[in-house]
């Protein structure tokens, strides 16, 4: 699979990761085409954003009355699923007909299918980890569950890990536009909690807690997503309501030139350190010889000298 920045797993992948299902996951679910934060802050929120996503997804309910209700989660997963896989064209779509004005779809289209490919990557694999736990559930006593229940076990290792991948990235749909993975984020929370406060289904919580529960993660993913928002168009100026083309590029950070500034060696060729055409030659700058007619005058004086016949120099 290719992306709009080359390879989709950017070389990363090697034949011992496929024993760390999470290690795969973070390779496939988060491709190299997507582009990194902007800066620490911004990570950040996208973490305390995934953490109250989980939340949400998970559903603290499955917990009450006896413990993990393994079925209802199962349940839950594939109403996720097929949330996700509704909400994130229509949403997307919603914000291609305000970007109309700005720039066409034709300069998304590369990312846009990107996203698509990746939405519906994980979709069938929440779908297969599902079939395969209720395969395995259903062979219990045969030999074929050792080879199904390990691959189920891998897959739900890979399922797990890849959520908070996407969560975080959103499909990546900032490959699109920067502030889709907040704005779809927010959507997905309400869109799962409202049918809850709409029917009165708190899932045996009771009413005060019930109501708390539902809607504690769709309030806080929001509440982080509008910080998100807020600062990047701050201090990057991308606004939601405008057209990727229209945006102004990320800020690059300078980065200082290391090792020698003049390149290899000396910068005016070998020998002489003065540039070529300079008026003084390769060496010494004075030609040959020493610049002073009787060597150097700052010498100290030398002793006086004794004649080869040993006789006095001043007379006999």
């Amino acid at each position: 699979m290719a992306g709009a920045r080359g390879s989709w797993t950017g070389g990363r992948l090697r034949g011992g990761s496929f024993l760390k299902p999470h290690k795969v996951a973070r390779v496939l679910l988060h491709p190299a085409w997507i582009p990194e934060s902007l800066d620490a802050t911004v990570e950040r929120l996208k973490r305390v954003r995934v953490v109250a996503g989980a939340v949400a997804a998970i559903g603290v309910y499955t917990f009450v009355e006896g413990g993990l209700a393994l079925t209802e989660m199962m349940e839950n997963t594939l109403i996720a699923a097929a949330v996700l896989l509704f909400v994130t064209p229509v949403t997307v779509g919603v914000m291609l007909y305000v970007w109309r004005r700005g720039g066409t779809v034709r300069q998304l289209r590369p990312s846009l299918v990107n996203a698509l490919k990746l939405l519906l990557f994980f979709v069938g694999s929440v779908v297969a980890t599902v079939l395969l736990l209720q395969g395995a559930s259903a062979m219990s006593g045969s030999f074929a569950i050792i080879p199904i229940g390990l691959l189920a076990l891998w897959m739900v290792g890979f399922v797990g890990a890849g959520a908070l991948r996407i969560t975080a990235n959103f499909f990546g749909t900032a490959a699109v536009h920067r502030a889709l993975p907040p704005l779809l984020a927010t959507v997905t929370t309400w869109l799962m909690a409202v049918p809850d406060l709409v029917t009165g289904d708190l899932h045996g919580l009771g009413l005060r807690l019930g109501v708390v529960f539902i809607l504690g993660a769709p309030v806080t993913v929001t509440a982080v997503s509008l910080l998100e928002l807020g600062r990047l168009k701050r201090r990057y100026g991308i606004r939601l309501g405008a057209h990727p083309a229209t945006l102004p590029p990320p800020r690059q950070t300078y980065v200082p030139p290391q090792g020698n500034p003049y390149g290899q060696g000396n910068p005016y060729g070998q020998g002489s350190p003065y540039p070529p055409g300079s008026p003084y030659p390769a060496g010494n700058p004075y030609g040959q010889g020493s610049p002073y007619p009787r060597g150097n005058p700052y010498a100290p004086p030398s002793p006086p000298r004794q004649p080869r016949n040993g006789r006095n120099p001043y007379g006999r």
